[in-house]
């Protein structure tokens, strides 16, 4: 496993960044020998010490992000996180041969936009999304339908049911 570790608002130390290393590789083992990169982002805001962390896979995006006063302990808790992620997916679907390709959203001027996300293009069921966004902790999730060749959003609704939305 590939460990990429980046800080953002401060320099991240020798001794930090092997620790977060080491915490990630160790998760090695779940990922069936298939190669991957882990990209950490380290955040230091006032006495918040952050950690996002993004795994892609073949048709999956693993992602945590935690803070707390410690960054070394943000580390051990979203290592754990990612952990429990890949562990609930792998029992839920089967291994499974897929291809998927990200591509750039489109160039888009706009002052109040702040960050630009990509997601697979993989076409994938409504399960299969509905699995994603949990699995990410997220309340939508877009994704390319399977059936119908569109883009849709699956999305957590207040009575904590779904919904989904279609093109019309």
């Amino acid at each position: 496993m590939d460990v990429i570790v980046r800080g953002k608002n401060f320099d991240v130390t020798e001794a930090l960044k092997d620790h977060v290393t080491r915490k990630l590789s160790k998760m090695e083992k779940l990922f069936d020998h298939h190669e991957v990169t882990a990209h950490a982002m380290l955040t230091v805001e006032k006495e918040r010490q952050i950690i996002e962390v993004t795994v892609p896979m073949e048709g999956l995006l693993l992602r945590g992000e935690e803070a707390s006063p410690d960054m070394y302990a943000s580390v051990d808790r979203v290592v754990d996180k990612l952990e429990r992620q890949l562990t609930k997916y792998k029992a839920r679907i089967k291994p499974r041969h897929t291809s998927h390709t990200h591509s750039d959203v489109n160039n888009f001027e706009s002052n109040d936009l702040v960050r630009r996300k990509t997601f697979p293009r993989k076409p994938m069921t409504v399960d299969e999304a509905l699995m994603q966004m949990d699995l990410l902790g997220h309340d939508f999730f877009a994704f390319t339908n399977g059936e119908t060749e569109t883009i849709n959003v699956v999305y957590r609704r207040q009575d904590g049911r779904y919904g989904l939305l279609e093109p019309g």
